[in-house]
């Protein structure tokens, strides 16, 4: 009996060890995919130095390349953040896409789908170099049912794990759009909270916004091109942020109406009315640019709740951050994110 007991038990055991080592084997899969394709652009990254001596690369982005170094620099002195040897390099990628985000959404709720990686914790995306691995990704999720956005970034931040190098086509972007993207992801390396994505996205969004709006006016001043065409966007994106955001909301309240006894098909064709709905209410918007957040806004006709969830996950707090940073810190900036390094744990 003792022997049978035992035998069972060495069974379950080599079971369960057989599962986990599966479940580990796919993650060391993707692991591996995702270090050989980051390492690959360490490795090619060419230093600024060399770049700017080279005479074949345009002036104008050597002047982008300059940008990124006062930049950084910004981000120590004014912004209290630590030395880094991220975005000394650069590499170029050909007008070519690096990196496939895929995200997913529950159909009829607001239920991002997530996954659990090692250190960082649980992520509601997935980062992919393979284009193939993120088709394969992408279909599974479909089959599941789930509502999908895919998207490639601008750039991303490895956390400290690798020297970022700026992307070639980091370049091409404005000076306030670059600013607050290096911005961005350097908050990143700053302070990033394990299983909290939403407060993490969020937060490097505000940061971003708020460090290149004063970058731009400690460098270029008020009345200059650069900072003019920065405060004129994000006029238009604190508008039509605003406006998501609310439809978010109004598709949320249709979703709760929804009993589980109602038809799939009916379900669908309520939520397809709502987000034709709203698409259409982009154009009475009072924007600079309506026609590229119309054009940018049909994305919701196939990727669903998936489009909308990328707002709550990036900016659904920041008047949230705004009015701390305005009542508690008088709008430093520096205090204010040291406050808020010290007060939650980074990894």
């Amino acid at each position: 009996m003792i022997k049978s007991t035992l035998r069972l038990f060495f069974q379950f055991f080599l079971l369960a060890l057989f599962i986990l080592l599966l479940i580990e084997y796919k993650m060391a899969i993707y692991a591996i995919l995702q270090g050989s394709g980051q390492l690959e652009l360490v490795w090619k990254a060419q230093p600024i130095d060399k770049v700017l001596q080279d005479t074949t690369f345009p002036d104008s982005l050597k002047q982008k390349l300059k940008l990124v170094t006062e930049i950084k620099q910004y981000t120590i002195d004014s912004l209290g953040m630590a030395p880094t040897k991220n975005y000394s390099s650069v590499f170029d990628q050909k007008n070519k896409s690096l990196l496939v985000n895929v995200s997913a959404c529950k159909p009829f709720s607001f239920e991002p789908k997530e996954w659990t990686f090692p250190f960082l914790g649980t992520v509601p995306y997935k980062g992919f170099f393979d284009k193939n691995e993120a088709k394969k990704e992408i279909l599974h999720l479909r089959m599941q049912d789930y509502d999908v956005d895919v998207y490639s970034p601008s750039g991303w931040s490895t956390l400290g794990w690798f020297n970022d190098p700026i992307l070639s086509n980091m370049l091409k972007r404005s000076e306030g759009s670059l600013s607050n993207l290096i911005i961005h992801e350097l908050t990143h390396g700053t302070l990033f909270v394990k299983n909290n994505v939403n407060f993490n996205e969020n937060l490097a969004n505000f940061i971003g916004d708020k460090g290149a709006e004063q970058f731009l006016l400690q460098k270029f001043g008020k009345y200059s091109k650069q900072y003019t065409a920065y405060e004129q966007g994000k006029s238009d994106e604190k508008t039509y942020d605003a406006y998501i955001l609310k439809s978010t909301e109004r598709l949320d309240s249709l979703y709760k109406t929804m009993s589980n006894n109602l038809e799939y098909s009916i379900k669908k064709n309520k939520k397809k009315r709502l987000i034709q709905e709203i698409v259409l209410g982009v154009y009475r918007l009072p924007l600079f640019e309506r026609q590229k957040y119309f054009n940018y806004s049909k994305q919701a006709f196939f990727e669903g709740n998936a489009f909308f969830m990328t707002f709550k996950r990036y900016d659904s707090q920041y008047d949230m951050f705004e009015k701390e940073f305005k009542e508690k810190y008088n709008s430093d900036l520096k205090k204010y994110l040291s406050s808020l390094k010290e007060k939650y744990p980074s990894l």
